[in-house]
């Protein structure tokens, strides 16, 4: 196997890890800074408020964007594995 191939392995691999996670990093993020927002406007400190908005920000994006997340994930595993044949050769 020659370095390029790995490095080609590699860099689809995050580049399919950054898809698949960037919806629901984004959620959590915009949701968390509503949040903070709102608590810079109210004054109130409390800091386990954000955790139950974000995990349902995230559950919420999951059931949006889970038929994508899945054709992007059974596409890089039947490429990998369709390139395991080539792999030798």
């Amino acid at each position: 196997m020659s370095p390029e191939t790995v490095v080609h392995i590699g860099r689809k691999a995050v580049e399919t890890v950054l898809l698949a996670s960037g919806p629901m990093l984004i959620a959590a993020m915009v949701v968390g800074l509503i949040i903070s927002v709102f608590q810079a406007a109210t004054q109130i400190n409390e800091q386990t408020m954000t955790f139950i908005p974000k995990i349902v920000a995230v559950f919420v994006t999951l059931l949006i964007f889970g038929p994508w997340l899945m054709n992007l994930l059974i596409t890089f595993t039947t490429g990998i594995i369709g390139g395991i044949a080539t792999i030798g050769r």
